[in-house]
């Protein structure tokens, strides 16, 4: 009798710790907001922490640089930079983002003074421009850890498709690339934006920051200051 009374509490304490874990996590999970670092800038997504990175960055950030092509990570249009590492962001959760460094083709140089951006405009290696952003983060990538790269190495480094078939323009493009890095050439083929991306920001407000700016959509990203 002792024996069954003593294995009913430790099976009624059992349940309880469990029950209490459980109701601890949930309320970790909901309070959370996974924090990263945005084109140099601290933010905190108020969002499900499984959201693809791809539509935190689109939808609440309002950095539309970056493109939803299909969505399961064979086009390369919604590449960035985790950490500096080229990553499709359709596969990338904000959860597995949070505490790392993302650069997005904004951020990428803003000014549009990056090698990459002038080569792929001196070499007109862009058609309809959607996959464009995708490909210069890869080829910014590859420059950075390699910046005298063989055709061989763009084609496995630069995996991205390009429906106007630009392929050709863009090996040549990405190894000018380099030698601009390598300071063996000089080029400015690419203009200077027309608007401040600040400026176009406030256009369309999707970023709330300390005071609540950008509405009161739950899904949106906030903007932490650094003490």
């Amino acid at each position: 009798m002792a024996t069954a009374r003593a294995d009913k509490a430790r099976h009624c304490l059992t349940i309880a710790q469990d029950r209490q874990a459980k109701c601890t996590l949930a309320q970790i999970t909901d309070d959370k907001m996974p924090a990263m670092t945005v084109n140099g800038r601290p933010v905190q997504f108020d969002m499900d922490p499984e959201t693809p990175l791809l539509h935190a960055l689109r939808d609440a950030s309002n950095l539309t640089g970056t493109k939803y092509g299909c969505g399961v990570g064979d086009c390369g249009a919604c590449m960035v930079l985790v950490d500096g590492e080229a990553l499709r962001s359709c596969l990338v959760t904000i959860a597995e983002a949070e505490g790392r460094f993302v650069t997005t083709i904004e951020g990428l140089s803003p000014d549009r003074s990056h090698p990459v951006q002038q080569a792929l405009v001196a070499e007109q290696a862009i058609q309809c421009g959607f996959c464009t952003p995708g490909i210069a983060i890869a080829a910014a990538a590859l420059i950075r850890r390699n910046p005298d790269p063989s055709e061989q190495d763009i084609r496995e480094a630069v995996p991205n498709l390009c429906r106007c078939g630009v392929y050709p323009r863009l090996v040549e493009a990405i190894q000018r690339a380099g030698r601009v890095t390598r300071r063996r050439e000089t080029i400015s083929a690419a203009p200077v934006p027309g608007i401040d991306p600040a400026d176009a920001a406030q256009s369309v407000p999707a970023m709330r920051g300390p005071e609540g700016m950008g509405g009161d959509d739950p899904s949106s990203a906030t903007e932490t200051s650094e003490p």
